[in-house]
């Protein structure tokens, strides 16, 4: 009887939310893979960036949370990356195949094809890019740089950790849009000379009273402090 009712469930939530796996190309010509998460009716999106070492399967949790509170998700393998959660990072494994470079400021081509993708794909009226760790620095430089382009930037325990002084900080004077950051408690000295830098009204942050997590995994229902966090995203979320 639980089984069934297991697969009704299933069944049920698939009928609101469908998951496929998707290609694009990148513009150095690589083909970067994405799992979709779709939400029947919606036309907003939101772009999911990985943490290093990791792949699209950091996202299986939060995104069809995400569905539920009204957004569609692409959750993309970046090139630099590797498995988590059972998912191993395809895109990775095509770069280094095909003799492209993969280190964490490689990957800023993949978040630039991922918005092009989904703005002519999809034809969205909202764009929300999300990074977690390096990433979530590259999704603020992304923002300070093509700042038309999107509507919104959250950002999970970002830094300059790409060896080269105020390479963030310097995209982050010309960020226009709302833009969220958090971390855990003890990493706010990685960015907020970022945070201060980034001239928009609509900028916020969220800082735990617990130890918190690094990067996107905060969200994960695992950690007891998850709820901190997303109330956190919700109220910012529901501003844009």
């Amino acid at each position: 009887m639980k089984t069934l009712l297991t697969l009704l469930l299933t069944i049920s939530i698939s009928m609101v939310y469908a998951q496929k796996t998707v290609e694009f190309t990148a513009a150095d010509g690589l083909s970067v893979t994405a799992d979709l998460y779709e939400k029947n009716g919606s036309k907003k999106f939101i772009l999911l960036f990985h943490q290093a070492g990791w792949s699209r399967g950091e996202y299986k949790e939060t995104a069809p949370q995400l569905n539920e509170l009204g957004y569609n998700c692409l959750a993309i393998d970046q090139r630099s990356g590797g498995s988590v959660n059972g998912v191993t990072n395809e895109t990775k494994a095509r770069a280094k195949k095909e003799g492209k470079g993969t280190e964490f400021k490689d990957a800023f081509k993949d978040i630039e094809a991922a918005v092009a993708y989904v703005k002519k794909t999809y034809k969205p009226d909202q764009v929300i890019i999300w990074g977690s760790s390096y990433s979530s620095s590259l999704v603020l430089k992304y923002a300070g740089d093509y700042p038309k382009n999107i509507d919104a930037v959250l950002s999970f325990s970002p830094g300059e950790y790409f060896g080269e002084k105020n390479f963030i900080g310097k995209s982050a004077v010309n960020i226009t849009i709302p833009s969220f950051i958090t971390s855990a408690k003890n990493e706010k000295d990685s960015w907020w000379k970022i945070h201060q830098a980034i001239p928009s009204a609509s900028k916020s942050y969220f800082l735990p009273t617990t130890g918190g997590n690094h990067g996107s995994r905060a969200l994960w229902s695992k950690f007891k402090d998850s709820n901190d966090y997303w109330t956190a995203v919700k109220s910012f979320l529901s501003n844009i």
